[in-house]
């Protein structure tokens, strides 16, 4: 073991030993009076605890990424080995980096690649605000803030603009005003880039859905604020002429203007009127059981209660149609389904989808499905099969032919276990990824 690798361990210990205190600190009694805690000063001494533990939450994001940014040279230098040795193409250097960071991390590779340029910009172009965020005077919220307005800036109008604001003092800002303080000085240090970078942040339009609590969604639209607000002002307008006439069919304001939404763009009667799959999950040993209870999925987006999806299937006028799924018995897993008249091509992959609710199944990563992807690859003579695929999103399998990057199946979903995949990076590090049922 290197001295580095020693001393690495040793950090690593400590903070391990950090993390265990904080531990016991988010167990301790809640009672000010009792277990040693000071009661006498009316919980004085709790808010300056409260006080310190915000400081650390800004410092131990500055320690995380002084050690992303020392990950990603480490492995830049090792890459650039396997470059030299010609056993990796040039144009892919620098690449699974941030997947090895997100995986650590337990977040999305998306996630893990924002982390990484955020670190990579305060290390070296934003020395001040950097400084503030380990200090615990700032944010990580308002850190980040500074990087996303200054990415139009080159280097050394960034780091003039982080002189600046370290002469601001943004710690006795509100968020509000220290990010319009940073918006205004990062405009004034160059007019025509900020102008130019709004022009270009309008290419970037577009639509998302993701689920919300209790069987909903939320819609959301990134568009020029010109046009989110002629798009509201119309559904407040439409909205506000049906109360006026008395024809809202007793739905409230905001109720109308979200079936208004629903209609006008779908070109629906109604907003109920949509087209419905449900796969309804039967268990093996309940398939000859008719009244067997068995909740229903809208893939990519949950699980619905069965009383949800009777009520989704009896209102709309629009297409419906099921498909029989077999689960495991046990904890599960999708094992197989009905391929007949469903209006999809390729039931193979379908049903990966469904097992894998439409969610790539790279480990904390939920990015739709884009690939379907051979976990013993197909040049290696894996199988086009349920327990030998899994759905990924694009980056999740373009990573995975990096080198020293595994994929492999631990369970095939057969078994007394789901279908399980383990994923081993290049520093040996190792996780786990299963079907939900």
């Amino acid at each position: 073991m290197s001295s580095n690798e020693a001393v690495g361990d040793a950090v690593s210990d400590e903070l391990a030993a950090m993390l265990a205190r904080l531990g016991e600190l988010a167990q301790a009694p809640t009672d000010p009076t009792g277990d040693g805690e000071r009661g006498g000063d009316g919980g004085a001494a709790l808010i300056d605890r409260v006080a310190v533990l915000e400081q650390m939450r800004a410092a131990l994001a500055a320690a995380q990424h002084t050690a992303m940014v020392a990950f990603g040279r480490a492995q830049v230098e090792a890459q650039a080995q396997l470059v030299a040795a010609g056993q990796l193409d040039p144009e892919k250097l620098g690449k699974g980096i941030a997947d090895q960071i997100a995986l650590a991390a337990h977040v999305s590779s998306w996630q893990g690649s924002r982390r990484l340029s955020i670190a990579r910009a305060l290390a070296a172009d934003l020395p001040e605000t950097r400084r503030l965020l380990a200090a615990g005077r700032i944010s990580e919220r308002l850190a980040e803030t500074v990087v996303a307005q200054t990415s139009h800036l080159d280097a050394a109008a960034r780091r003039a603009v982080d002189k600046e604001l370290g002469d601001a003092r943004l710690d006795e800002l509100a968020f509000r005003r220290a990010e319009a303080t940073v918006k205004k000085t990062a405009y004034e240090t160059d007019p025509a880039g900020y102008t130019q970078r709004g022009r270009t942040a309008r290419k970037d339009r577009r639509v998302t859905v993701r689920p919300a609590p209790d069987t909903m969604s939320v819609l959301s639209a990134l568009l020029p604020v010109e046009q989110g607000v002629a798009c509201l002002a119309a559904l407040r307008r439409h909205a506000d002429g049906l109360i006026a006439t008395g024809d809202t069919g007793g739905r409230s304001r905001d109720q109308v203007m979200a079936d208004t939404l629903v209609e006008r763009v779908t070109g629906q009667a109604r907003a109920e009127d949509v087209d419905v799959e449900v796969g309804i999950v039967l268990p093996l040993d309940a398939l000859t059981d008719p009244d067997s209870p068995t909740p229903g999925e809208l893939v990519g987006h949950g699980p619905l209660p069965a009383g949800i999806v009777r009520d989704l299937l009896r209102s709309t006028q629009g297409k419906r149609w099921w498909r029989r799924l077999f689960a495991h018995p046990g904890h599960g897993g999708l094992l197989g389904g009905d391929p007949q008249k469903r209006r999809f091509d390729g039931f193979l992959a379908r049903l990966i989808d469904l097992r894998d609710h439409g969610r790539c199944r790279e480990p904390f990563c939920d990015a739709p499905i884009r690939h379907h992807d051979h976990i013993v690859q197909s040049r290696a003579g894996g199988p086009a099969s349920l327990a030998n695929g899994r759905g990924v999103c694009a980056r999740g399998n373009y990573t995975r032919e990096m080198p020293d990057w595994t994929v492999e199946t631990v369970h095939d979903g057969h078994g007394q276990h789901p279908h399980t995949v383990r994923t081993t990076t290049p520093t040996g590090h190792t996780y786990t990824s299963r079907a939900g049922p």
